[in-house]
């Protein structure tokens, strides 16, 4: 009898607790009701609906999604302003018009930009000729290259590759794009008041400098308009603007230099690839302008399990953090949680590749041979968020690899071992360090 009253109590506690601990939430997303034990595991779908998820929150609901979360060490480093980590609002949607239109006036993909960046791909050529028969550390090349277009646009010069202000602008860079998400993060607030430092000696060289009315760069455009605007009241001030050209400093830079850096280590190491290429590069450069380039900046990045991604804009490493309103939709997401989509995902899912884990340009090409975008193709994000420079970024990767490959054969060195693809993680992805084999390539 004791012994039956014991097992009665245990099924009730048992049942009790199953029910407690499988009892949806209050404001919990609507969804199956669980099964003890196994939970939700057997309503799970095969399907993956990561695509369409990806689209309604980036595209079709963009003005929900597009903000960014203040914690203490975005703010304390950023002070609110720049557009990066800047949260949605009034003065973000300013700021982005502003660049824009900025961006365009001189020469956002027109004619004079490509001019720019072959000029500078011409001090590329220089120590790649120079390491013809042997191999060479391409790291800081291609950040050196990256920055000074950049620097071109914003403000309004160029700078040896063994100038200090470069290299000093270029380490700051790097290291906080790796220590930002570690525990060394504390360096990363020395490096941006260094960077703060470096960029307002610019703005107050370009303030005793400048014409009114006539801007030389993107400094003297917002100068201008800072001086059009006077105390209206607006989001334009001084400070903005030291924040603002860092953001785009460090954005042209960082994402465009790890872009290239992946590019010729996969290209190394698929030399048919490379070959063909070339071969396209010589005989039809308008065709194969976008058919590479969706190559380099995306598909150049999956191979196995090491991936990497670009949003650029990262293009932030697949971790762009969003909060959103409140919507009669979803009644149980409230204002202010942190949705991580995760873009990644979206550039290796089988439903929309032929090739999702491959380095192959046959995931860009139909059954006739022709290019098509499959609409899983987001490297530079989608929406409101979506990359400011992706004009430009195309045009550099474009220019660069044509230009050098047209030129070079690069090769993997032997005496390298095995090329290893795992990415280094960081505020971006970026390859692991390696050397780059250079050859003259035959007509």
């Amino acid at each position: 009898m004791l012994g039956s009253f014991v097992l009665l109590w245990i099924c009730i506690c048992l049942l009790l607790f199953f029910f407690l601990k499988f009892n949806r939430p209050q404001n919990f997303p609507p969804g199956p009701q669980p099964i003890p034990i196994f939970g939700n595991l057997l309503h799970l779908s095969l399907g993956n609906p990561m695509k369409d998820l990806e689209k309604e929150a980036l595209v079709t609901r963009a003005a929900d999604f597009a903000g960014r979360p203040q914690d203490l060490m975005v703010n304390h480093v950023t002070e609110g302003k720049g557009v990066i980590l800047m949260d949605y609002g009034s003065s973000w949607k300013e700021h982005r018009r502003f660049a824009l239109m900025t961006l365009k006036n001189f020469g956002l993909g027109k004619q004079s930009m490509e001019e720019r960046i072959l000029g500078e791909i011409s001090h590329i050529i220089a120590p790649l000729a120079k390491s013809v028969g042997k191999s060479m550390n391409p790291q800081v090349l291609f950040h050196n290259a990256a920055s000074n277009i950049i620097c071109l646009v914003l403000f309004g010069s160029r700078y040896d590759y063994n100038d200090e202000f470069l290299k000093t602008f270029v380490k700051l860079y790097t290291e906080n794009a790796k220590i930002a998400n570690g525990p060394w993060a504390m360096k990363a607030f020395q490096n941006a008041i260094c960077c703060k430092q470096m960029s307002l000696g610019l703005v107050t060289q370009h303030k005793e400098t400048r014409i009114p009315g006539e801007p030389r760069d993107f400094i003297d455009c917002y100068l201008d308009e800072l001086e059009k605007r006077g105390d209206d009241g607006s989001s334009f001030s001084e400070a903005q603007l030291i924040m603002y050209i860092l953001d785009l400093h460090f954005a042209g830079t960082d994402t465009t230099s790890n872009t290239l850096l992946t590019a010729f280590l996969y290209l190394m190491t698929h030399p048919e690839i490379q070959g063909l290429f070339a071969l396209f590069s010589n005989a039809d450069i308008e065709k194969v302008s976008f058919y590479y380039y969706s190559c380099s900046s995306c598909r150049l990045f999956l191979k196995k399990k090491e991936r990497c991604q670009q949003e650029i804009d990262t293009v932030l490493e697949g971790k762009e953090h969003a909060s959103f309103e409140d919507r009669h939709r979803m009644p149980y997401t409230q204002a202010g949680t942190l949705i991580i989509p995760n873009l990644t995902s979206v550039l290796s899912e089988e439903g929309q590749w032929k090739y999702p884990h491959d380095f192959n340009p046959l995931n860009f090409l139909n059954e006739q041979g022709e290019f098509t975008k499959p609409e899983a193709f987001m490297p530079f994000s989608a929406g409101p968020r979506m990359c400011l420079g992706e004009g430009l970024a195309r045009m550099e990767l474009f220019l660069i690899m044509v230009t050098l490959l047209r030129r070079f054969k690069f090769v993997w060195p032997e005496d390298a071992g095995e090329p290893d693809y795992t990415p280094v993680f960081g505020v971006t992805l970026s390859p692991k360090p390696y050397r780059l084999g250079v050859r003259l390539r035959g007509n």
